[in-house]
């Protein structure tokens, strides 16, 4: 069993090298306009693990510490246990786990842009119906895990795990459990309120607002520091163009 103190000495290990790996980046050291995210908002930092097996130290310390993660929710190497890791970023963090621990993995086909919904699902279901949407084996009770990078708002997990239970029903597996979904960094925006709510529990590495954020503070300078705190707490604010100029001009 981890301590509290060797787990957050991880998770500072694991946040400092993705910051220095240059998968988390500030507008005030990489890009003075800032990024806009996926769903339309302007944003002074941005995360992309995506690159993890580019840098192999830190992808098998990250696979090494997931693996101890589930290992303490009671997953085991052998038997009825697998970790499903989700297109395109959870699946090396999922094969990692399975050769830094040997609990077998699958992985979650990667969908079009445009599928977004349950209902979007069921209509590519319906159009591509003999596709499967879990690659790998599993089998009836056995219990999975799901892997990821990181989590917003929960919806991607959601339709990820939508795609399992599509897969179970197509193969005709029963007896399925799924409760567990894991992912190296939360960025604490009400993904474990929404799993909880919908009958799962989240896991994390970092929680990057009440822990990440402080494991960083030696490496960000102050004005970074106090922008991204003052961001995540009201994200509205830095929508203002002339906000976002003044910072724009720190950089």
């Amino acid at each position: 069993m981890v301590s509290l103190q060797e787990r957050e000495q991880l998770g500072k290990r694991i946040i400092e090298g993705l910051y220095d790996e240059g998968m988390i980046l500030t507008w005030y050291r990489a890009r003075p306009e800032g990024w806009i995210l996926r769903g339309g908002l302007w944003s002074p930092y941005y995360i992309n693990l995506r690159l993890l097996p580019s840098s192999p130290e830190l992808y098998s310390l990250v696979g090494n510490a997931m693996g101890m993660l589930l290992k303490e929710l009671g997953y085991k190497s052998n038997g009825n246990d697998r970790v499903v890791g989700i297109a395109m970023a959870g699946i090396p963090i999922a094969d990692a786990v399975a050769l830094l621990h040997e609990i077998p993995a699958l992985y979650t086909r990667k969908l079009p842009e445009e599928v977004r919904t349950p209902e979007d699902l069921q209509s590519y279901i319906e159009a591509h119906g003999q596709h499967a949407l879990v690659e790998g084996e599993f089998y009836t009770g056995d219990r999975l895990a799901v892997v990821d990078d990181l989590v917003t708002g929960f919806d991607s997990k959601l339709l990820a795990i939508r795609q399992i239970n599509q897969e179970t029903q197509r193969r005709g597996v029963t007896g399925i459990t799924l409760q567990d979904v894991a992912v190296l960094l939360d960025r604490e925006q009400g993904g474990v309120e929404r799993a909880r709510d919908l009958g799962f529990n989240l896991y994390s590495l970092v929680p990057f607002i009440s822990k990440g954020l402080d494991w960083l503070r030696e490496k960000l300078s102050q004005t970074e520091y106090d922008t991204i705190v003052d961001y995540v707490r009201d994200t509205e604010k830095y929508q203002d163009p002339e906000l976002q100029q003044h910072l724009k001009q720190l950089a």
